[in-house]
C-alpha cells in the first residue's frame, strides 16, 4: 500500500515538521560541536524506529 501526503500537508503539517527537525539538529550541532556525521547517525537511529523490520512482527 502506497501512500502520499496531499498538497496542502506538503504545505503545511510536512513543511513545518521537517522545519522544526532541520532547526533541533542545528541547534544540536551549535551546542555539542558535533559533526554532521553525528546528526546523520542519529537521524539514522530515529529513522529506524519507524521503519518495517518483519522481525518484530513474528509472534
Amino acid at each position: 500500500m502506497s501512500y502520499s501526503f496531499s498538497h496542502a500537508q506538503m504545505n503545511g503539517i510536512v513543511e513545518e515538521t521537517y522545519a522544526n527537525i532541520i532547526k533541533e539538529c542545528e541547534n544540536l550541532k551549535k551546542n555539542t560541536n558535533c559533526p554532521n556525521e553525528q546528526v546523520v547517525a542519529l537521524l539514522s537511529v530515529i529513522a529506524s524506529n519507524f521503519a518495517t523490520n518483519p522481525e518484530k512482527n513474528v509472534n
